[in-house]
């Protein structure tokens, strides 16, 4: 322990040491230089008689010998030496002082060889002069010395070699797996690793900025090790073609891979020559009324994204109901002749009062359009548009006779993992037109979804590049219910904030939480505060200096610290990437995080691509093919309501003549055209009292009466009253 006498006892000893090394040094000057001072008179005969004994010592015996015990003496005391400490202090410099005194001290004899001189008064006034600078040289270093702080803190500035941990560094492999090699840094030491996706079906998540490599380094490799192990296989490729190459190649490359070779089909609504052709509202494929349900859902949802986070608002179910009405009833009629998303759109574009009569025919839908036609009857025009206008104003976008033409068609169905019938479906969309793609290709994904995730099937792999560009709401449900069935589900997405935009904050945690394996490139924010949270903590060490005039104290601790804090996360490099790994009861991994740097083979890979063979082109397709189909659609529909609402008449009997055969052609054309318009209501309700007459004409009720009466007396038509109904028909 460190008093204040023991202190004080040691500075006298300090003291004291160098003062004797002061003593031996003069006394050498005096004996070695005598004829100096004694012509200067500094000599005294008691003096020197007494000089004359301590001249027998050894150490006066050689000029060397003396200056060495100096140095000695001088060397302790400054061992003891407690100077204030400087952090500015560099040890180059106090060597350099220490070295040339030590070099000027003992060698100050040999330089005065050197230097010629007559006068014995000149050189021993050198020689003492350099031989003191020596000394003070020396004194100097040494203090300089005490100043310094011995104790240096890490170079480590971002404290990286602190934050290493041990990583996987086996191969492990199964059937199902995903293995990227990768290299780690292990307390400054570079080390190889393997990042382990051993059970895929809880789900992938992929995160990282544009540019931080997750097509490249991840997603790439989750398509060709799926496809080299035999799954069935779809692709969302936002920017197609990108990842549909790869896909195609690889499959060519390994088609032995497969019991059942897989089909590859395309839907890209750019290149229809490209193009393979299916419908998402298969008729085979929707049993009962909650799959057009889910569908009218996606599609809505899909064209108008801030619904999203309005779910439960009237005027937003109601368009949903409305558009689950049409889907059904294209779905019912004749068996489903005319069930397919441009049959649909064109259907509801319909005037009311042609389209709710034919909507009526159906029993099923009759609860989901009842609000609609009470609305329609009470003349409640403002609310009957705000239900029906957004989902007809919504559906008219997708109104081109390009997606026509690829929804219309039948060359595939969704249900990629059919045992025998497995295909790999590559699904493109365009940045430039996302929103309007985007939301055909959720209906595709959705309708898909519902057909893969199913027992019995076969080991599929569904990827999404850039997941929030679509919409599909049972994305948490797929992940929970998918490894079961052998599905497994990677998402690719940019940040935690644009999922959380796209799909609203509960949805959004539910993904970024329920995903097994995450693998994250940069990210900045709250996406990478989440993230480091979910890797956990590592025991780091901590030092910290003290420094004050008299002494130095240092403190180490070690206490538990984030294994990958967020700063390390939001200046990742493009191909570092830190994540965790999920694994099986079977096949444990110890250590599931990773901070490490994924290990590509770029000329290989080069190499490969330029290899890669274009898209082939499924069908010759010309504007007038495209046009031809267009128009056939919409005669469709006209075929559909003049079957729905003209009953077909015997044919014994005589086919009676129209009405604008009866109207006389010198009638005035405003009251002709309004008879028209009575007598085709009549004719589409087959018995229809005055007053809904009246309202669904937007007329008044004495014009009606007035006008059937000028017809009675004309006898162009004849009219039969019910008397108990109140309803008129025409006959």
């Amino acid at each position: 322990m460190q008093t204040g006498e023991n202190t004080q006892g040691l500075r006298k000893i300090i003291d004291f040491t160098r003062l004797l090394s002061l003593l031996i040094l003069s006394i050498h000057f005096y004996l070695y230089c005598y004829n100096v001072f004694q012509a200067a008179g500094f000599t005294e005969v008691l003096f020197d008689r007494l000089l004359m004994h301590v001249a027998q010592m050894g150490i006066f015996q050689s000029v060397i010998s003396a200056k060495l015990v100096v140095l000695l003496f001088l060397l302790v005391s400054l061992i003891g030496a407690n100077g204030k400490k400087d952090e500015k202090m560099k040890i180059t410099g106090i060597f350099w002082i220490a070295g040339t005194g030590i070099v000027l001290f003992v060698c100050s004899h040999w330089i005065l060889r050197i230097i010629s001189s007559n006068s014995l008064n000149m050189q021993a006034g050198i020689y003492i002069s350099i031989t003191v600078l020596g000394y003070i040289l020396v004194l100097t270093g040494g203090t300089h010395l005490s100043r310094l702080i011995r104790i240096k803190l890490s170079n480590d500035v971002f404290n990286t070699q602190n934050e290493s941990f041990p990583q996987e560094e086996r191969l492990l492999e199964n059937e199902y797996s995903i293995n990227l090699p990768a290299l780690y840094n292990l307390k400054g030491k570079q080390r190889k690793s393997w990042i382990n996706i051993i059970n895929p079906f809880r789900a992938l998540l992929v995160l990282g900025t544009p540019g931080a490599g997750k097509s490249y380094f991840v997603i790439r490799h989750v398509i060709t090790q799926h496809i080299r192990k035999g799954f069935s296989m779809f692709i969302y490729d936002f920017k197609y073609d990108d990842l549909s190459r790869i896909a195609y190649n690889t499959l060519h490359l390994h088609t032995q891979q497969y019991e059942v070779m897989p089909e590859f089909y395309v839907i890209n609504f750019d290149r229809l020559s490209h193009t393979h052709r299916c419908n998402p509202l298969d008729p085979d494929t929707m049993s009962d009324i909650t799959d057009a349900t889910e569908a009218s859902r996606t599609i809505m949802m899909g064209l108008n994204r801030e619904w999203i986070k309005k779910q439960g608002d009237f005027f937003v179910e109601s368009p949903i109901n409305f558009v689950t009405a049409i889907i059904w009833f294209l779905r019912k009629h004749q068996d489903g002749k005319y069930c397919t998303l441009p049959h649909v759109i064109e259907l509801m574009q319909l005037e009311y009062i042609k389209l709710f009569p034919v909507l009526q025919t159906e029993p099923e839908i009759e609860v989901l359009i009842n609000p609609f036609i009470s609305a329609w009857k009470n003349q409640a025009t403002d609310q009957l548009e705000g239900q029906v206008a957004s989902a007809k104003i919504s559906m008219a976008r997708l109104s081109s006779p390009q997606l026509y033409f690829v929804l219309s068609g039948n060359d595939f169905s969704l249900d990629l993992n059919n045992p025998a019938k497995p295909k790999i479906i590559c699904m493109g969309n365009n940045p430039q037109k996302q929103q309007v793609y985007g939301a055909v290709l959720s209906l595709y994904i959705s309708r898909m979804i519902k057909l893969v995730n199913q027992k019995g099937k076969l080991k599929s792999s569904i990827l999404f590049d850039e997941f929030p560009t679509i919409y599909f709401n049972g994305m948490d449900s797929l992940i929970a219910t998918a490894r079961s069935n052998k599905v497994a589900a990677t998402l690719a997405i940019q940040d935690y904030s644009q999922l959380k935009k796209d799909y609203g904050r509960e949805q959004a945690e539910v993904i970024l939480n329920i995903a097994g394996n995450v693998i994250s490139g940069q990210v900045t924010g709250d996406t990478a505060k989440q993230l480091s949270e979910r890797f956990g903590k590592i025991i780091q060490e901590r030092n910290s200096i003290s420094v004050n005039s008299s002494d130095t104290s240092v403190s180490r601790s070690s206490q538990l610290d984030s294994a990958v804090p967020p700063s390390t996360i939001s200046s990742l490099s493009s191909g570092e990437f830190v994540g965790m790994v999920a694994d099986n009861p079977e096949q444990k991994i110890k250590l599931k995080a990773f901070h490490s740097e994924i290990i590509n083979d770029h000329p290989v890979l080069a190499k490969e691509e330029k290899q890669y063979k274009e898209m082939p082109e499924i069908r010759k397709v010309t504007s007038a093919s495209i046009q031809e189909n267009y128009l056939m659609i919409k005669q469709d529909i006209l075929n559909l309501v003049e079957e729905v609402l003209i009953e077909p008449e015997p044919a014994d009997q005589k086919k009676p003549a129209t009405i604008e055969e009866l109207i006389p052609e010198a009638m005035d054309p405003v009251v002709k055209d309004r008879l028209l318009k009575e007598l085709e209501l009549m004719k589409i309700y087959n018995g229809i009292g005055l007053q809904d007459m009246a309202s669904g004409l937007n007329m008044n009720l004495a014009l009606v009466k007035k006008d059937l009466q000028k017809l009675k007396e004309a006898g162009l038509a004849v009219f039969s009253g019910a008397k108990k109904s109140g309803k008129y028909t025409r006959r």
